[in-house]
């Protein structure tokens, strides 16, 4: 890994390696890793510009280090040393980090985008399966020692011949439209650009717009980023343009979707049933998700496996290595596609 005027590298590790310790020992033994002592922002942005981290010029962030850094934005970008030039996030989803206000300074910033799509499509078959057949109901009632309950839960449905439809066909949008195939399913999708037709005829789904997919999907599974033009995508409007009764599923990011209109929407019957694992305001969850026994709750573990956080890892932390041999990433995120 290449030096600076002769002296080794420097990494800023923000958050733990938990299990690619292998792959963290070859970046260690050629460059100096540098760990902050914070706990909090405002003591981490202190740490920054007292120069603490002076010559880094990798960063590698988990998610859960946005509770001592918060968002990767202009604020903290300026606290830390101008040599820094690339922040390697430890997974796919990165609207933590600002990307904007880190190609303004000459950051590149990567991501770990296929490593987490089995894990996350598993989780959004189970919410699928789960929030169709009502099991949330029935498991409440059985932890509380009564069974099915005073009242059983009414029938669930089954996912054969239900029409899907997936708002986002990434990596994550495209494995799990194949594994709802062989639940039976119709695959419909909506997504800003459309995949190529042999893409298309593999995973037997039909393209069609936004307002099509919202009225004739019997489930709907968002899985799209999270960014200025996605916030909020689902909200009020596009509840009372969807299927009467229909099952929704997100294991995106708790923010594509207004949770205080998705509570009323639940209220009203118009969405029958909900399978989420990600939320607004994480870790705080609206009191109405909470009370309704027809959601289904997961408390964002979509990738939370073992296989699938060492291949998270291990992406990152290739990403580091390429940055510092070769000032170059294996997965820049597509916003600096062109840096």
């Amino acid at each position: 890994m290449a030096s600076v005027n002769g002296t080794r590298p420097r990494v800023l590790l923000l958050g733990v390696i938990e299990l690619a310790h292998s792959a963290w020992a070859s970046v260690a033994s050629a460059a100096d890793i540098l760990t902050p002592t914070s706990t909090d922002r405002a003591s981490f942005l202190a740490e920054a510009s007292s120069g603490a981290f002076d010559g880094c010029t990798v960063a590698y962030r988990t998610f859960e280090s946005f509770s001592v850094t918060g968002r990767v934005d202009g604020e903290l970008l300026s606290a830390l040393p101008p040599s820094l030039r690339f922040i390697c996030h430890n997974g796919a989803g990165y609207d933590q980090v600002d990307v904007p206000a880190c190609t303004a300074r000459g950051i590149r910033v990567s991501n770990t985008p296929s490593a987490v799509d089995d894990a996350t499509a598993d989780m959004a078959m189970f919410l699928l399966l789960g929030a169709l057949r009502n099991l949330a109901v029935g498991m409440a009632s059985l932890r509380a020692g009564q069974w099915r309950g005073a009242t059983p839960p009414a029938l669930g449905h089954d996912p054969q011949g239900k029409v899907l439809g997936i708002l986002g066909m990434g990596g994550i949008g495209r494995n799990m439209a194949k594994k709802a195939l062989a639940f039976g399913m119709k695959i419909r999708y909506s997504n800003r650009t459309r995949l190529d037709p042999s893409v298309e005829k593999e995973i037997e789904a039909e393209y069609v717009d936004f307002k099509t997919l919202l009225a004739e999907s019997d489930v709907l599974s968002l899985n799209l980023p999270l960014n200025s033009n996605t916030r909020r995508i689902i909200s009020s409007n596009e509840f009372a343009a969807m299927k009467k009764g229909i099952t929704i599923v997100n294991t995106a990011r708790g923010g594509v979707m207004d949770e205080a209109a998705l509570v009323e929407a639940l209220s009203s019957g118009q969405v029958n049933s909900v399978g989420l694992d990600v939320y607004e305001e994480e870790p705080k969850i609206h009191p109405g998700l909470l009370e309704n026994p027809r959601v289904l709750l997961v408390p964002h573990m979509g990738t939370y496996t073992v296989e699938t956080h060492q291949k998270m890892e291990e992406w990152a932390i290739s990403n580091v290595a390429m940055a510092l041999e070769s000032r170059q990433l294996r997965s820049i995120v597509p916003e600096q596609s062109d840096m």
